[in-house]
């Protein structure tokens, strides 16, 4: 589970080292999801996932993805 959400945040990160509003919008959803099911899940807590989601749609809005 850890490794997917990893995962997950760092295809969201190449996103937007690329550029591509699409692209963005697509890692953004995807590592939503898995960090809402690692809190079903009991591996993360829901603070914790609040606030990277958090930090993830800011830096999605800076670089003009929607």
């Amino acid at each position: 589970m850890s490794s997917s959400i990893k995962t997950a945040v760092r295809k969201f990160r190449d996103a937007l080292t690329g550029g591509d509003a699409a692209a963005i919008t697509t890692e953004l959803r995807s590592a939503s999801q898995a960090l809402d099911v690692a809190v079903q899940k009991g591996v993360l807590h829901k603070n914790s996932a609040a606030n990277k989601k958090s930090s993830m749609a800011k830096a999605a809005a800076k670089a003009g993805a929607r």
